[in-house]
């Protein structure tokens, strides 16, 4: 039986390992990066970089799990994982963060979630006696 982190390689994208792209990628589907991305990524599935991956840029997707390197300021609309293995530079915005021991992260996070943006307000300040 497959995890939900493995990908079925016939209908995902492909960059393998010795392979390095420079520029702007866009996909309906999902991608997975063994080689080197330098550039934007604009994904609405689920990225995958391995262990031999690199990416250098800008990224947003629905999905990501990070093994390689990545060196980008990262939009994940859904859950963001960063494993044993990888190196994060850069800042995010993400709903869901998984971080494995062992995983480096520098850079800043803001999470996102739409329904408690919606629902959270300030409280009010309440008036001091004698005022």
């Amino acid at each position: 039986m497959a995890k939900a982190a493995d990908m079925d390689t016939n209908s995902a994208n492909l960059i393998q390992s010795g392979t390095e792209i420079k520029g702007d990628v866009i996909t309906q589907g999902n991608i997975r990066i063994d080689g080197k991305l330098t550039g934007t990524l604009d994904c609405k599935g689920k990225l995958i970089i391995g262990k031999t991956g690199e990416l250098d840029g800008t990224v947003e997707c629905s999905n990501a799990e990070v093994q390689g390197r990545l060196h980008a300021s990262m939009k994940v609309n859904g859950l963001l994982s960063l494993k044993s293995t990888s190196k994060l530079l850069g800042d995010i915005i993400v709903k869901k963060l998984a971080i494995e021991p062992g995983a480096i992260f520098t850079g800043n996070c803001k999470m996102e979630d739409e329904t408690v943006a919606k629902t959270v307000t300030p409280p009010t300040p309440v008036p001091e006696k004698g005022k």
